[in-house]
């Protein structure tokens, strides 16, 4: 009899593990894919957005575009997760999988930081990243300070290619000189784990003119003065905001037994929640590595491997090595790649190659190869 798998959220962790599911074990597995939404947008599509280089409709991957056996897709909302019961609840219906795998990633809290919502624009959703593109083109020059407002966030390469596609972006259009571009953020270096390709990123940042502050903070917006307020007593006038909001579980996982500290906690070998069962992966949960794409879909692959060993009675399934490569887009089409490893060594480690034209073609190449693995083209 085939065992009932369920993946909560489609995002990199969900695609990659109905994936390898789909692909390795059809004959052993019914998969339900649930996400409520109807499409699929890489993060880094969303700087495409901003920045204007293409179109929201141009870098959505529809879900309905899938075609994998034992798979099937439903757009509903996950209104309750009960993991001790392995029970599930949608607004279309409630489900009792066999096997159950939470990847809903993380939700954004803009209201955490006071001001953020009436004088600021937080980029990382999909609508965000449109309204920043809108109040960009609008731009008359100025200061621009791009804030990091949690020290948890998506994709820690971000904060520093943002700020640096900004400094393309006004250079295109003839504002930088008359611009000023701060960078702010919690971390103590760009990648805290290695101080040699924080330096290089560093060095990247103040040969474009960036000021960049670590180990600071944004508490608060004054929508009336105009002036971010920092952790470090600062406070600094600003023209355009643009934020990284802060980072939180969603409002479901937060109100089921899987939550611990905000975020669900997992056996980081094997992604096995402390319920029989249940697993999790990606941003949803407290693994002692960061929140990224590329991190989200190893994590899946090792659960996909766990999964695959206990169907099929094979062998034990390696434990996962937190190992990844993060591609940093610096602009003008030049990307640099940081390839990093937590879990495999003493300490985490990181190595940083310098941005070339030829990068973001294996960039973009990354991309495609994912998009005709999950969505069948």
């Amino acid at each position: 009899m085939k065992k009932h798998v369920m993946i909560l959220g489609a995002g990199f962790g969900g695609l990659e593990l109905a994936t390898r599911l789909s692909q390795s074990v059809p004959d052993l597995v019914d998969i339900t894919l649930i996400d409520k939404s109807d499409s699929f947008m890489f993060g880094f599509s969303k700087l495409d957005v901003m920045f204007g280089r293409r179109q929201t409709s141009e870098v959505k991957h529809s879900y309905d575009k899938m075609d994998k056996a034992s798979l099937t897709f439903r757009q509903e909302t996950v209104l309750s997760i009960n993991a001790g019961a392995r029970q599930v609840v949608t607004d279309r219906g409630s489900y009792q999988p066999d096997i159950l795998v939470v990847a809903l990633g993380a939700d954004y809290d803009t209201a955490a930081t006071p001001g953020l919502d009436e004088d600021g624009y937080e980029f990382y959703s999909p609508a965000g990243a449109e309204r920043a593109r809108e109040v960009l083109e609008a731009f008359a020059g100025g200061t621009v300070i791009v804030g990091v407002l949690g020290g948890m966030f998506k994709c820690p390469g971000a904060p520093n290619e943002t700020a640096l596609m900004v400094d393309g972006y006004l250079s295109r259009r003839g504002l930088r000189e008359s611009s000023t571009i701060q960078l702010i953020s919690p971390l103590p270096m760009p990648i805290p784990i290695s101080k040699k390709t924080s330096d290089a990123i560093a060095g990247i940042l103040e040969d474009h003119g960036i000021v960049y502050s670590p180990s600071t903070r944004v508490t608060r917006l004054d929508p009336l003065t105009h002036k971010a307020h920092l952790t470090d007593g600062r406070e600094l006038p600003y023209d355009l905001f643009l934020a990284i909001p802060v980072h939180c579980a969603p409002e479901v996982v937060l109100a089921s037994d899987l939550a611990e500290d905000g975020w669900i906690p997992v056996d980081p070998a094997t992604f096995a929640t402390r319920y029989s069962g249940v697993y999790a992966v990606g941003d949803v949960t407290s693994a002692p590595v960061p929140r990224a794409g590329g991190i989200a879909e190893g994590e899946a692959a090792t659960v996909a491997e766990v999964l695959i060993a206990e169907l099929t009675g094979g062998p034990s399934a390696p434990p996962y090595d937190g190992a990844s490569a993060c591609y940093v887009e610096l602009g003008d089409d030049l990307v640099g790649r940081i390839d990093v490893n937590f879990l495999s060594y003493d300490t985490p480690v990181a190595k940083f190659t310098s941005p070339t034209h030829q990068l973001f073609e294996e960039k973009q190449a990354w991309g495609a190869t994912r998009v005709a693995r999950w969505f069948d083209r």
